[in-house]
């Protein structure tokens, strides 16, 4: 058979063209969505800043009770023995205050944790993580402002219920990735937001 011509520009009827690749989903206020691994990356950011501010906090506290631990466990008798520590003494001197740090050490970080999280995150929908990664956080309503409720029921799921249930914080954090069509996480659907990538 002689070869078929077809002109410049001819495609056979039904042919699409070559695949195109797909939009960015968008949020309900017409923002595209955050993806999985720019929240993970303003997750490690805010992380990191806590641990340094708990260890800042606390290093300090740490090193001096375990000096006073150091010393009442060498002290010595006048004939050169140590001393037998008296387990009464060692409770009071190192164990309760040790037991009450980490209990200081939990409330003080559950609020410090509610002002980053809550306080400073309603005003503006990011904390410095999602700033640096172009992020924020918005009411799926676009009608609406995030507000301290929002805020706080984000913060119930993302930091309480997932420290104090096992597998929660895998949970909530991948749900994102099945999501349709809004993408969000288990916190997000509690609190009635999306997270969206922005331009500042």
């Amino acid at each position: 058979m002689p070869p078929q011509y077809a002109p410049p520009g001819w495609t056979p009827p039904g042919y699409a063209g070559p695949p195109r690749p797909l939009p960015p989903t968008l949020s309900p206020g017409g923002q595209p969505l955050a993806s999985f691994s720019d929240r993970v990356l303003a997750w490690l950011i805010d992380t990191a800043l806590a641990s340094a501010v708990s260890l800042a906090l606390f290093m300090p506290v740490f090193l001096v009770l375990w000096a006073r631990m150091l010393t009442e466990m060498t002290r010595t008798n006048p004939d050169g023995t140590l001393v037998e520590p008296d387990p009464g003494a060692l409770f009071l001197s190192f164990f309760l205050p040790i037991l009450l740090l980490q209990l200081g050490l939990l409330v003080l970080m559950l609020g410090l944790y509610w002002l980053y999280h809550v306080e400073y995150l309603k005003r503006g929908g990011q904390t410095l993580g999602k700033k640096a990664m172009k992020l924020r956080v918005v009411p799926l309503d676009p009608t609406r402002t995030l507000d301290r409720r929002m805020a706080g029921r984000r913060w119930l799921v993302q930091y309480l219920a997932a420290s104090l249930v096992p597998g929660v914080s895998y949970l909530d954090g991948f749900w994102q990735l099945w999501d349709k069509p809004w993408q969000q996480c288990l916190h997000d659907k509690f609190a009635d937001t999306v997270v969206v990538k922005v331009s500042s």
